[in-house]
């Protein structure tokens, strides 16, 4: 049997654990980014601080995910839920932090200063400049820390199989133990594949919420 045909095989399998896999990344992301984006934007306010909370991002980020689940496991089974998809995407919120509070700092602070002191002239709170000023022109680059946090996340759901978190990374670890090269593979296909996809998806949002005027600038720039 080759890969092809053990993918045509269990087409209804391949298509719930992707459902599965697409699931548990959306929810972690949609998580990270009610956390991430408020820290981010927050910290443009004192560079010290914001120095520290990237940094303890940079060392959440360089932990292996075997030892992060390790670690999550005896502190979430406080509450029954030392394994399965709660320590997952647990751990997927953690390493979606960093993409998303740096992209986000790095976006606010670099808003022109002009259109920020053109607001502060027109009357405009502080409040009201974030909201009509710098977070437009700051969403594409706060899209793309998003980009690179969902790509990211796909691949280590994969291995949150291991704690029964599901998804595509059951494949994997099925083909691994069962010493069944066509599944191994079969899986490291759909989860490429799902990257792929996502991350092109995500392009194209960048590019349509990409305000005219940053487009021309950018244009001009080149």
């Amino acid at each position: 049997m080759d890969v092809w045909q053990f993918l045509a095989d269990n087409k209804k399998r391949c298509l719930a654990l992707t459902w599965e896999h697409i699931w548990i990344v959306s929810l972690a992301l949609f998580i990270a980014i009610l956390i991430g984006v408020p820290i981010g934007i927050v910290i443009t306010r004192n560079k010290k601080v914001a120095q520290s909370v990237i940094n303890t991002a940079n060392v959440l980020i360089t932990i292996p995910s075997i030892a992060l689940f390790g670690i999550l496991l005896p502190i979430l089974s406080l509450i029954g839920h030392g394994l399965g998809k709660v320590p997952a995407i647990t751990a997927l919120v953690l390493y979606s932090q960093l993409p998303i509070i740096r992209n986000t700092y790095t976006a606010i602070q670099n808003v022109p200063s002009e259109l920020v002191e053109a607001g502060r002239g027109l009357g405009m709170s502080r409040w009201r400049r974030l909201k009509e000023v710098e977070i437009p022109l700051a969403i594409p680059v706060i899209i793309a820390g998003l980009r690179t946090a969902a790509v990211m996340n796909i691949g280590i759901a994969a291995i949150a199989a291991y704690i029964g978190a599901g998804g595509l990374g059951v494949f994997i670890q099925e083909g691994i133990s069962r010493v069944h090269q066509e599944m191994i593979v079969a899986g490291a296909i759909l989860v490429s594949l799902l990257a792929i996809l996502v991350d092109g998806t995500m392009a194209l949002l960048e590019r349509l919420i990409t305000p005219k005027g940053v487009k021309i600038g950018r244009k001009q720039n080149q």
